[in-house]
């Protein structure tokens, strides 16, 4: 198997100009996807006026993508391994593009729910094949540099997604939200058919439906239930079921999977500790950090009284620190390692939740820019050491069942996160009609307690050895005895 993908790699080899263009082709896919997913939340309200809905009614517009990826991207490493990186990555771009098209030309909401399915298919698999891609072109000693570059426009997108928001719905259409991704999607298109590498298996295995099955519909209802989970539109004993329903539907995937040699995902990758700690903690990480982004609008616009374009321009500072980092990141790795830089990271992360927890009426702006700017930084080094990591210790046979589950456990996380906040604001809230000094106690003690669940999660970490992640970081090459 191993000459077989050294002879696939040899032959799919791309020149010295593809391997320059390669990371802002994928960087280019992670941003139209990450900011789909931020940039129609300013304009619901616009939209579900123009179709003559509730704006509670647009929240099956914003939870079907979420179902749809969650649904999908399972299947995208075997999808790139069947029938080649390039073709798989641009039927993606080609499939969210097309969706993107369908979405600004519907008329009413629920072919608009059937289009955001079909863009969220596309989105899917942009992301872990593109990761994939990178994982084979470059060497792991190159690869710290390169996720550290495609990584910033994850971060910078949710950042810019509400002030483009608001700014299309303002002076042009709410529809251009959705038009603004075709000239990026076609142009994507012709670059990706003239300098993506095209990496496939020989010899794929059969696909694993029954582990689609069970998996996906499980992990599909259970993001079903955090997306309303707080709304009265289900009762506590229909959530309840629904809970249990999706636990076991994953349970019997476990089961199923550990029967099967090659099962949808390869659960068995989690005996590397390496993998294990990067997935694990990304997730609990995620937990505590992945609802930010929805709880400081609540603090900046309901309780200090900001517009939305004032908010959104308050947390641009974050997209400038990821920048910043990129250039510092590759050296702290080398000289700190993964299980030093991931532990104290950790914990400055959630001191800084504290910190936005003191953010009031008085605080200055250059208090709150400054704090949006450290977070930002912080918030940079954490996700790329993190997306990194998982592939130090992976065999490339097993690239793409890593990048899969990788992908898998990050949406999930998302999803997960802005749970996690709405739950926690909602627990110290008591009414839906709060005064901005209310609001501002329910964000602050919410910032408090997933503070203190980030510093928590700082314990998956310390499962790591100093010499772990070496390959990737080149620590080995300034502490030769580490």
């Amino acid at each position: 198997m191993g000459n077989t993908m050294a002879s696939q790699s040899a032959a799919a080899d791309p020149s010295a100009s593809s391997k320059r263009l390669l990371p802002w082709l994928v960087a280019v896919a992670f941003f139209m996807e990450s900011l789909d997913t931020t940039i129609l939340n300013t304009a619901v309200p616009a939209i579900s006026a123009a179709l003559g809905v509730a704006a509670l009614s647009m929240k099956a517009v914003l939870a079907s993508y979420t179902l749809s990826l969650a649904v999908f991207i399972p299947i995208s490493g075997w999808m790139a391994d069947r029938f080649g990186t390039r073709r798989v990555f641009a039927s993606a771009i080609g499939l969210f593009t097309f969706g993107s098209f369908l979405c600004g030309i519907s008329g009413n909401i629920h072919l608009l729910v059937a289009c955001r399915i079909l863009q969220g298919c596309g989105g899917a698999m942009m992301v872990p094949v593109g990761r994939l891609t990178l994982v084979r072109t470059f060497a792991k000693a190159d690869l710290l540099r390169t996720m550290s570059f495609v990584s910033i426009p994850a971060l910078v997108a949710p950042m810019l997604g509400p002030i483009a928001g608001g700014l299309i719905v303002g002076y042009l259409h709410w529809r251009f939200i959705f038009f603004l991704n075709i000239p990026v999607g076609l142009a994507g298109l012709v670059l990706v058919y003239i300098h993506l590498p095209d990496y496939r298996e020989e010899a794929s295995h059969p696909l694993d439906v029954v582990g689609l099955i069970l998996f996906g519909s499980g992990i599909a209802l259970l993001s079903y239930v955090l997306e309303i989970f707080g709304e009265h539109t289900l009762s506590a004993r229909e959530m309840s079921g629904l809970l249990a329903l999706s636990v076991i539907l994953l349970a019997g995937y476990w089961l199923h999977a550990r029967r099967l040699k090659f099962p949808l995902l390869q659960l068995r990758l989690f005996t590397i500790r390496t993998f294990r700690a990067a997935v694990s903690g990304s997730f609990f990480t995620r937990l505590g950090i992945g609802g930010v982004p929805f709880l400081l609008p609540l603090l900046y616009q309901v309780g200090l009284g900001f517009t939305p374009i004032q908010s959104g321009l308050l947390v641009m500072p974050q997209a400038v620190a990821a920048m910043t980092m990129k250039t510092i990141m590759p050296r702290l790795l080398r000289r700190v390692g993964y299980r030093g830089v991931l532990i104290s990271n950790t914990l400055i992360l959630g001191a800084l939740l504290l910190g936005f927890a003191t953010i009031g009426l008085r605080t200055p702006i250059w208090a709150i820019v400054l704090q949006a700017f450290l977070y930002g930084a912080f918030t940079s080094l954490q996700y790329t050491s993190m997306n990194t990591l998982v592939y130090a210790d992976i065999t490339e046979q097993d690239t793409s069942s890593a990048s899969s589950i990788a992908s898998t456990m990050q949406q999930m996380s998302i999803s997960f996160g802005v749970a996690t906040a709405g739950l926690a604001t909602a627990f110290f809230i008591s009414n839906t009609h709060t005064s901005p000094v209310e609001m501002i106690t329910g964000v602050h003690k919410a910032l408090i307690a997933l503070g203190v669940l980030t510093i928590v999660s700082t314990i998956v970490f310390r499962s790591l050895k100093s010499g772990d992640g070496d390959d990737v970081s080149q620590h080995k090459v300034l502490h030769p005895g580490g």
